[in-house]
């Protein structure tokens, strides 16, 4: 549900700042008064066509993923591949619409302006859902397994980055005396598998040690329809479809179906 609220509130917030950078250079560009050479309502009646198409574009690119890292690289070209994408679609919609030119200048700060207004606000609300989906229940359960220095690593980068992912639990294949790992508790062996699977209902395991036990793990996850990860440092599952994802900057590897 918190989910949802936020993939909604993202979308509708998008939709309002396209919108509005479109509608701040026509100001800018023809000034504080409805040209008759350029029409406000026929330029509007544009901008709306083209918003559904533009939050298609983002869709398509991956980057209303709720996990994903939007001051990211390549998060930043997509959202800028995306505004230009929609600058040219509003283009060729207005000419073919009402059979117009208007000013390139115009064209050019409304790319802009909807180019800055979408990253600021994609960064800002970044850091807002991650606090949301941190908020006990959290929306990502994680599951470490493995008690050594690679878990104790990454357990800190999450909490460093105030991840969505947050680990709740961390079994270790050989038991460890220790009872915490970075304010994660330890809560057993992997014969506890099935029971805390069951209990803690989490969203994802991240596998940092002891290969022996991969394709039980994949086994188990794949039966609660849990995500499945593991970290470089642990390697060879033989004969799986591996696909490599970045968490937090960390590049980590997921078994698909």
């Amino acid at each position: 549900m918190r989910r949802s609220i936020l993939l909604i509130c993202w979308l509708f917030t998008d939709v309002v700042l396209f919108i509005g950078a479109y509608a701040a250079a026509y100001f800018i560009r023809v000034g504080f008064i409805v040209s008759t050479d350029f029409p406000l309502d026929l330029y509007m009646q544009t901008v709306a066509i083209t918003a559904p198409v533009w939050l298609i574009v983002l869709a398509e690119l991956g980057v209303f993923r709720l996990l994903r890292v939007q001051s990211d690289r390549k998060n930043l070209l997509h959202l800028l591949f995306a505004c230009v994408m929609a600058s040219s679609l509003f283009t060729l919609a207005y000419y073919f619409l009402h059979d117009k030119f208007f000013s390139r200048l115009l064209l050019v700060e409304a790319g802009a302006l909807n180019l800055l207004f979408t990253v600021v606000w994609h960064l800002a609300f970044d850091q807002w859902q991650r606090r949301i989906l941190r908020k006990d229940p959290p929306a990502y359960p994680l599951l470490v397994i493995g008690a050594n220095r690679e878990a104790e690593r990454f357990i800190a980068l999450l909490e460093q980055k105030l991840s969505p992912l947050k680990p709740l639990g961390i079994l270790d294949p050989q038991g460890s005396s220790r009872k915490e790992i970075a304010g994660v508790p330890v809560l057993g062996k992997l014969n506890r598998l099935e029971e805390i699977l069951a209990s803690m209902k989490p969203a994802y395991l991240v596998q940092c040690s002891n290969l022996e036990h991969s394709i039980n793990l994949i086994s188990a996850c794949r039966s609660h329809r849990i995500t499945y990860i593991l970290l470089p440092s642990v390697h060879g599952i033989v004969g799986e479809k591996k696909e490599f994802v970045s968490i937090e900057g960390q590049i980590l590897a997921t078994v698909r179906e």
